[in-house]
């Protein structure tokens, strides 16, 4: 269980020999890895959850995926590109924290318990710095050729946008699905609670990955 909390970004082992023994431009092969990572990122996934959790009109949802999507771009190419050497427990832990920082705000928590209430666009657009950054640090173990490495990040980024599109439609209809029915209401706060949970587990397996290395 450590270890799968470890690589939270995770690269199976047929996709890590690939990217270390690329050399060139292989535009449709990072564009796949792109979109593979953040299709199977589950903590993409339970952010991007908490962050829609009550988002009804697609005008809200647009922008706060565009946010998200935009802080996971910039530190995913300059921290490849410019080489940032991150501790990845510590990045990874911040993006556990991420999700239990959403769902605390969707329980009304900061209001409840602290009497304000955060900007949540410029929160979304922050902790997409540091999910773009968890990728960032995991592909620079991989020691990445310099040969077509520009080209490959852009595709590698652009497929993690059309991942993040894919992932983010399941989790509409299944929100939305959910949102019909009369259960909803009654387990809208066990879900939020639920979400919380799971970042606190993914974030201490991080911590505890940190200490004991």
């Amino acid at each position: 269980m450590l270890t799968a909390g470890a690589f939270a970004h995770g690269v199976s082992e047929s996709d890590k020999g690939f990217l270390q023994g690329a050399t060139g431009v292989h535009f449709l092969p990072y564009l796949y890895l792109g979109a593979k990572h953040m299709v199977t990122g589950y903590d993409h996934l339970l952010f991007l959850c908490g962050v829609i959790f009550f988002l009804h009109k697609m005008k809200d949802i647009g922008l706060y995926v565009t946010l998200f999507a935009l802080g996971h771009s910039t530190t995913l190419l300059l921290g490849v590109l410019n080489g940032w050497h991150i501790n990845a427990y510590l990045v990874d832990a911040i993006i556990g924290l991420s999700i239990v920082y959403r769902a605390f705000d969707n329980l009304g928590g900061f209001k409840t318990v602290f009497g304000v209430q955060p900007n949540k666009k410029a929160a979304v657009l922050i902790f997409g710095f540091f999910h773009g950054l968890g990728l960032a640090t995991k592909l620079q173990d991989f020691a990445l050729s310099a040969d077509g490495l520009v080209p490959n990040m852009i595709a590698f980024n652009v497929g993690v946008e059309i991942g993040q599109l894919l992932a983010l439609g399941m989790i509409l209809v299944a929100m939305r699905y959910w949102r019909s029915t009369a259960s909803f209401a009654r387990h809208a706060l066990a879900g939020n609670f639920a979400l919380m949970t799971a970042g606190f587990i993914l974030a201490g397996f991080q911590f505890t990955g940190f200490l004991s290395k």
